[in-house]
């Protein structure tokens, strides 16, 4: 029998693994040596947080990030062909879901791997939980344009959007520029469309908010560095 591949969630900051995930997870990670990992430093001491028995020698991690070479991840997968399951670890969060891991995901599938999702926190989901914004029918958008122009081009054609299908729009943006994501946003969109900004999802500091853009003038929330999600609703 093929080895499995399994989807592994990380926390989205400095909490307890077991605060925020099930204990599924921990079983998984003590029955598994081999990982595909966003960065070798953080995913040992994910690996140590929540299963603090493991050998740390006996883990074979495999790198997978954006300098990643395509020739040699296709050879990622190939000790599943012997029996051995591997996890597949984001960075942050639910792995392949705005995160290199997808072309894993596809690769096992390709290969007649069976891929098994695992539950965790995901900022994106839980960003829409907590917006009150149509859960029915939302749109990820990863990134928005750099160039000011460009991205405000971007915002208003995301609120027309919205507004024509009835469509939350959620996208993300670095977090040193997350302020001047804000200062667009208040000063491109409708004054009666509605933003949701959440941010340190999970953490003690976690910060959830929806407003109208006439609402938001008066909101001065510090997001500088602090992981966040924006949500636009017409």
């Amino acid at each position: 029998m093929k080895g499995k591949l399994y989807l592994i969630p990380t926390t989205l900051g400095d909490t307890e693994p077991l605060e925020v995930m099930p204990l599924s997870v921990k079983k998984t990670v003590e029955h598994l040596d081999y990982f595909i990992v966003e960065n070798e430093k953080s995913a040992r001491r994910f690996i140590k947080r929540i299963t603090p028995s493991k050998s740390q020698p006996s883990l074979q991690l495999m790198l997978l990030d954006k300098y990643s070479d395509d020739f040699e991840t296709q050879n990622y997968l190939d000790v599943c062909e012997k029996g051995i399951s591997i996890g597949l670890l984001s960075e942050a969060g639910v792995p392949a879901v705005a995160d290199p891991g997808a072309s894993i995901v596809k690769l096992a599938h390709q290969k007649g791997i069976q891929v098994v999702p695992l539950v965790g926190p995901s900022s994106i989901l839980m960003a829409m939980m907590g917006s009150g914004m149509n859960g029915q029918n939302f749109a990820f958008n990863g990134y928005l344009p750099i160039d000011k122009s460009d991205r405000k081009k971007a915002i208003k054609e995301l609120e027309k959007l919205s507004k024509d299908k009835n469509q939350s729009q959620i996208f993300i943006e670095t977090p040193y520029r997350n302020g001047k994501m804000l200062d667009d946003l208040r000063s491109t969109l409708s004054p009666d469309t509605r933003i949701c900004v959440a941010c340190d999802i999970t953490l003690p500091s976690e910060y959830i908010k929806t407003l109208t853009v006439k609402e938001w003038k008066n909101e001065k929330p510090d997001l500088h560095k602090r992981p966040a999600i924006f949500i636009i609703h017409k």
